[in-house]
């Protein structure tokens, strides 16, 4: 699909710590990847797509957007930090089990993680510091809320598919209906005020909270637990996040 960037208006992503300015060139792609149909029509299996590629670029201040992404990073008062590459671990020094088949100490295991196995082709993104900060928000509220480290890859996965893990704020024309935050829910909904479903910690929790009174989440397939919270007009979308989701969560853990 062909997309034309230059349409988008500045918008606000929002986290626990600081309030950033994105170029909606990069939430475009990012947010079209959650919201088109082609997301879980044709899932990303070895990183973004092109547009999506562009448009991180852009946001992040590489390549030839450089100067538009620090144009949208001075604006916050800092420059956006680079995307890393989806083979990179998400964080310096952490590592997963994978290639021995056990997870590292402390940490939980591949089967207590994706306890029903993966459904379709997986989809993977790029995590940037910001990206980082906000799974971790949620990771804390799934221990908090008792839901545990799967409860916490249902969580992760379904930021993943709603924002690509970005807190962001009311897009303007392009927002689907009023939803804000990680989760994209809705304060007509009642989910909460604006400022509460953008605070990381209150969307989490929020989310976590429906999620545990959903009957037998834990032996529902991920994307039958995310959607039966989420009521999303794709129902099987989350699904194609279960693996990276997966991975967020035994390295934060």
């Amino acid at each position: 699909m062909k997309v034309d960037f230059t349409r988008w208006l500045p918008a606000i992503a929002k986290d626990s710590y600081r309030k950033t300015a994105l170029s909606v060139v990069g939430v475009a792609a990012l947010g079209g990847l959650a919201l088109a149909p082609t997301a879980a029509a044709a899932p990303v299996t070895t990183g973004p797509h092109q547009g999506a590629v562009a448009a991180i670029d852009l946001a992040t201040g590489k390549t030839a957007g450089k100067t538009a992404g620090k144009t949208a990073g001075k604006a916050a008062g800092k420059t956006a930090a680079p995307a890393r590459h989806e083979d990179q671990p998400i964080e310096s020094g952490l590592t997963t089990g994978s290639a021995t088949g056990k997870p590292p100490a402390g940490k939980p295991s591949r089967d207590e993680l994706i306890p029903h196995g993966v459904e379709g082709a997986q989809s993977r993104v790029p995590l940037d510091d910001a990206q980082l900060a906000n799974a971790r928000a949620i990771v804390d509220a799934a221990k908090k809320t008792g839901v545990g480290d799967r409860g916490a890859v249902v969580g992760v996965a379904t930021s993943l598919q709603e924002s690509k893990l970005y807190n962001l704020g009311h897009l303007g024309a392009y927002n689907d209906h009023d939803s804000q935050g990680l989760f994209q829910q809705r304060p007509s909904s009642g989910w909460g005020t604006p400022d509460q479903v953008t605070d990381p910690e209150y969307a989490a929790t929020a989310f976590f909270t429906a999620l545990k009174n959903v009957d037998g989440w834990q032996n529902l397939p991920l994307t039958a637990a995310a959607q039966t919270v989420q009521v999303s007009a794709f129902p099987y979308a989350y699904a194609q996040w279960e693996e990276q989701a997966a991975d967020i969560v035994q390295q934060i853990w």
